[in-house]
């Protein structure tokens, strides 16, 4: 069977769930269980921290996991990423009191806190930084304030709880970070059961992305309705009964399926729907 890592809770947990379920494979029932076997698919699953599924996956215990790019990167471990998923996404960011920094290369000689001592470190080490880590276990915030460090390094999305602590970004990005699949580095990367999972979890990524549109054209209209909707190789065009039109189908992106409906309602095509992808392979 193929053994494959789970988050057991955290913002990665619930998103990976419904991702393994999508893609058609048993999930726990209950939040206790922290090991399921899925008989029909060959799989079984292990509910584990996410900080520690990259060490598991390393150790050749278990052969992939879903973990997130910064735990995978903060932990060391002998693995690497080969998809990534799409949600949980997260910028780190550096952070001080006004004035205090303008970029990473004014932090030689200072210390900065943070809960992600393996990422910030390496990118220290990267920008040929000389400064101190000090590693803290949530709400580094307060570092500043407390004196244990002048500079904070940690998950920003809207940056409100740091002004609100006086303190402000700075600097590119060290990371940005979702969800992935990670395995252990070297191992053999056309193992069948991992590419089955890998292509399903592919198809849920393509089935949430796109919808698939039909609608009705004339012939004279279908080169310019065609370049509307190429499709991803190119659209299935059938004639229909009534002489002169066509019924076409194609997908397209689910963010611009308005647009795309409105621009073909105004060369003359009609009868525009669109539905839900639910799985796929491409």
């Amino acid at each position: 069977m193929l053994r494959i890592a789970v988050p057991n809770k955290g913002s990665l947990s619930g998103p990976a769930a419904e991702m393994l379920h999508e893609a058609g494979y048993q999930q726990r029932r209950e939040s206790k269980e922290l090991r399921i076997v899925d008989p029909g698919n060959e799989v079984e699953f292990f509910y584990l921290r996410p900080r520690d599924i990259a060490i598991y996956v390393s150790s050749g215990r278990l052969d992939i996991g879903i973990t997130g790019r910064d735990l995978l990167i903060d932990s060391g471990a002998n693995a690497e990423e080969i998809l990534p998923l799409g949600f949980a996404r997260s910028t780190f960011r550096y952070a001080s009191k006004p004035g205090t920094a303008d970029g990473v290369t004014d932090l030689n000689g200072k210390t900065v806190a943070t809960s992600y001592e393996g990422i910030v470190a390496k990118h220290l080490a990267d920008s040929g930084i000389d400064a101190s880590v000090v590693h803290l276990d949530g709400a580094v915030e307060t570092a500043i304030e407390l004196g244990v460090a002048e500079i904070i390094a940690d998950v920003v999305e809207t940056g409100t709880s740091l002004r609100n602590a006086g303190l402000e970004v700075f600097g590119e990005p060290i990371m940005k970070s979702e969800a992935i699949v990670v395995r252990r580095t070297g191992a053999d990367a056309g193992e069948p059961k991992v590419q089955q999972f890998l292509r399903r979890l592919q198809g849920v990524l393509v089935a949430r992305t796109y919808v698939m549109m039909d609608y009705d054209c004339r012939v004279e209209q279908l080169e310019k309705a065609v370049a509307l909707t190429p499709g991803l190789e190119s659209p299935t065009v059938s004639p229909l009964h009534n002489e002169g039109w066509v019924a076409v189908r194609a997908m397209v992106p689910a963010k611009e399926a308005q647009r795309i409906m409105d621009d073909l309602y105004a060369i003359g095509a009609r009868a525009i729907l669109t539905t839900a992808i639910h799985a796929c392979r491409l």
